[in-house]
């Protein structure tokens, strides 16, 4: 269980960064070389290296080769698991949100 605290706070500290935010984000629409993941950045490629190697630490994405290409992936795994720590938080305000409806349909029925 502390191990899995500390991939999560790893995973959270990565994603604390919006440049790597907006990577993942890319990544999210499918794998993509260092050169591709530059492109909206005004940065670097150093700097985006740096940010990869965090977000490779962190677990959340994972490097491949594909002849001379080296392509960036995200791990659906550490996506899995920060979903499944966040999920009981989610449920939780939307059965807030919905009670709250709830309340304000009723209180609009009473004004009528």
């Amino acid at each position: 269980m502390e191990r899995a605290h500390a991939n999560l706070n790893t995973a959270f500290q990565a994603l604390s960064d919006p440049t790597r935010r907006a990577i993942l984000s890319r990544l999210a629409l499918g794998e993509a070389t260092v050169s591709e993941l530059m492109e909206p950045f005004d940065l670097s490629q150093p700097t985006i290296s740096k940010h990869l190697k965090v977000l490779e630490r962190a677990g959340l994405i994972e490097g491949g080769r594909d002849a001379q290409r080296r392509p960036r992936r995200l791990a659906p795994r550490a996506m899995k698991d920060i979903a499944d720590w966040i999920e009981p938080f989610r449920r939780q305000w939307d059965r807030r949100f919905d009670n709250l409806d709830a309340h304000l349909a009723r209180m609009k029925k009473r004004e009528k």
